[in-house]
Formats: structure tokens, C-alpha cells, sequence
């Protein structure tokens, strides 16, 4: 289960001394082995730690002295904010890491996202995983949606730019799998893949278009953008809506932090998957707050493509609803504090043989949110 576990740095910081190594426990404290799941330091911290000098570089090494990739964050600040790389830690265990200084190998990025001016400003991004992407101004007269759509991939290289030339230079369709993935997933003006939209009224207020954009940090683990909606309509009122998605490498999933700003009295806030035409699989617990979805996958040429998964998790749910185009998942949005939530999907010719094993890794995801890896230095020299 890949996510981010940020770690504020307490009384170990304290007694540590300064030195050229550091070393970091990380303990899993779930009945479930996390593999290559993403940790956070903080940077000021571990170069502090590691008395680094501007232009100082370092390595992280596992517990068999192998380099692993890494990434330094900014967050969209001046300065460098955090430190990330991945774990492995077998169930109920504990893995050590060290962070040194030294030269770092050269590592395959393995995420990547831009605008994509030349195909009617989509904004896309994947992973090692899965790929997605959100329309743009250009689209606005075609039936638009904030809506997310989903390419299935079934490799670990990056595609998503292969895909655009080869169909807006090569005419070879992306909607064909040519054997490393398609674009099979319908989303019109829906919220597709697990959008966000305003619920209110008893109604559904999808969007149209994000109207501007910004990356937030780029890769080699790590993709962060920022998309805005200047203007939804929602019950004879407007909503500005700004959804902060980030995605990490071995993740099926997307982080998401949605910040409304409107006069409504009350608004909620409703996470969705399109039903498509022919009502799939569905997986839903209030309780543990989430919903997935499986359904068969079919080319543009009519062919079966196998099954695509989808799900969005929403840590307090206070209802979940169903009608003939969407199963959503809502909760009311308080200005005061950060509306997050995670979507994302999979596909069964790509590390899902069936649709219980998309349910599992769902359900697994969930608990690792709520027994977070716990992450401390235990020595510094």
C-alpha cells in the first residue's frame, strides 16, 4: 500500500547528533506487508542532521547498502521542504534506512504530468501504474466535465506523451491498445474516475473546465499540480474550486485537498464514479469510507479490454448514494478545515486479476491511512 506518511520530528531530534549518516527506523505497525509505500521528512531536519553544505548532495541506501531514488520537495515554496523515498516493511516489522552523503545514481523517473496544449489543453499525468486526465479551456465547447478520465497502461514506463504523438501525429489511435495501454473510459459531463464536484439541493453540480493550473513539484516520485474551477454553478450561486492532486510512484491512488470558496449557508462536497451504461461490481462500506467499482473495459473498436477498477475513499462519509449514472460518496465541507480525499482505479490485464483483488487492495489502502507507518532516527554519526 503506497501513501504518505509525514513525520514531525520529536525528542529523537533532540538527542541526535549531528554527523555525515543519519539512519531511519520505519515500523509498520498493520497485519499487512507495505510495499515501496512513499515517507516524508522533513528536509530542514535531515540536512541539519546531516550538517549538508549548499551544492552537498546525498544518497539513500536500504537496509542491503543499495541505493534507492529519491526526491526532494518544494511544495511550490522558494526552498526545498521535504525528503521522500520508499519503503518496504513486512507486516508488524521494521525496516532501516540510512541517508548519507554521496553521489546519487541516476534513477528512471517514474511520474510524470503536464498540459497538453496540443490536445485541447487536457492536463495529464501517470505513474508506474495508471494514467488520468483532466479537461481544459479548449474543450469548452465540446461537453465539457471536471470529471477525471483514466488510460489503462499495462507497463511501467511513462506513456502518456507516446500516446499523444503517435495519435495526433501518428493516427494511431489511443482508444486501440497497441500493447501498452488505452483509453477506453467514457466520462461526458460526469465526474468519470472519482471527480469532486458541490452536492446541493439534492443535486449533483458537476463542473465544466479547470481554468488555470500549476505544478507544484515534478517527479522523479512524486507528480503535484493544482487545478482551479473559477466559476461552478451550484443553486443559482457560484463555487471557486481549487483540488491540489498529487500522485506517488507504485500507487494506484491520488491524493486530493479541495478548498471551496462560496456564500452558501451549507455545502457538501460529493466524490463520484461514473456508472457508464451497464452497472458493474460495487463495493461500498460507509463505515470504513469508501466505494469501488468494477465494470468491463471495451475499445472505441468495440473489443473486450478486460475489467477497469475505480474507487474514491472518503475518511468521513455521511452518505453514500446511488442513482443511474453515479455511485458518490458525500460529506459536508467546512471552511475551516482541509477537505482530502483519495480516487484512482486499476485495470485486470495490469496487477489486478480480478475484481476481488481490486476490492483488497482498496480495503488495504483504507487501513494503512489509519495505522500510518511510524518513521524515527535512530542514529546519526
Amino acid at each position: 500500500m503506497k501513501k504518505i506518511v509525514l513525520w514531525m520530528m520529536t525528542v529523537f531530534l533532540l538527542t541526535a547528533c549531528s554527523g555525515k549518516s543519519m539512519q531511519v527506523e520505519v515500523t509498520n505497525p498493520s497485519s499487512s506487508d507495505r510495499n515501496n509505500e512513499i515517507i516524508e521528512l522533513s528536509w530542514k531536519t535531515v540536512a541539519g542532521q546531516l550538517t549538508l553544505t549548499p551544492g552537498s548532495e546525498i544518497v539513500v541506501l536500504d537496509e542491503n547498502g543499495k541505493q534507492i531514488p529519491y526526491q526532494l520537495l518544494t511544495k511550490g515554496e522558494q526552498e526545498i521542504q521535504s525528503l521522500i523515498f520508499p519503503v518496504s516493511v513486512k507486516a508488524d516489522g521494521k525496516s532501516v534506512y540510512t541517508i548519507q552523503s554521496g553521489e546519487p545514481e541516476v534513477f528512471t523517473a517514474m511520474v510524470s504530468g503536464r498540459q497538453v496544449p496540443e490536445r485541447k489543453d487536457d492536463f495529464a499525468w501517470e505513474n508506474d501504474r495508471i494514467a488520468y486526465r483532466m479537461y481544459g479551456p479548449a474543450l469548452a465547447n465540446e461537453n465539457p466535465s471536471n470529471g477525471v478520465d483514466l488510460w489503462l497502461k499495462r507497463t511501467d514506463e511513462l506513456i502518456v506523451d507516446k500516446f499523444y504523438h503517435d495519435e495526433l501525429v501518428n493516427k494511431l489511435s489511443y482508444h486501440i491498445d497497441h500493447g501498452q495501454g488505452l483509453d477506453c473510459y467514457k466520462v461526458g459531463h460526469t465526474l468519470g474516475a472519482g471527480g469532486i464536484a458541490p452536492y446541493v439541493d439534492g443535486q449533483l453540480w458537476v463542473g465544466n473546465h479547470y481554468d488555470s493550473y500549476k505544478i507544484i513539484d515534478q517527479g522523479p516520485l512524486r507528480i503535484s499540480f493544482e487545478l482551479v474551477y473559477d466559476s461552478i454553478p451550484v443553486a443559482e450561486k457560484k463555487v471557486k474550486q481549487t483540488v491540489l492532486i498529487s500522485l506517488d510512484a507504485y500507487s494506484q491512488l491520488n491524493k486530493a485537498i479541495v478548498t471551496c470558496e462560496n456564500d452558501l449557508d451549507t455545502l457538501q462536497l460529493a466524490a463520484g464514479i461514473f456508472l457508464h451504461t451497464v452497472i458493474g461490481d460495487i463495493k461500498a462500506d460507509k463505515e470504513a469510507g469508501y466505494i469501488a467499482y468494477a465494470e468491463n473495459a471495451v475499445s472505441d473498436a468495440g473489443l473486450a479490454s478486460g475489467r477497469n477498477y475505480v474507487a474514491a475513499i472518503l475518511p468521513v462519509i455521511k452518505e453514500i448514494k446511488q442513482d443511474e449514472t453515479h455511485l458518490l460518496v458525500l460529506a459536508d465541507y467546512k471552511k475551516t478545515e482541509p477537505f482530502i480525499y483519495y480516487f484512482g482505479a486499476g485495470w485486470s490485464k495490469w496487477g489486478f486479476e480480478s475484481d476481488e483483488d481490486w476490492f483488497n487492495y482498496v480495503e488495504k489502502y483504507v487501513e494503512s491511512l489509519k495505522e500510518p507507518l511510524v518513521v524515527k532516527i535512530t542514529k546519526t554519526k
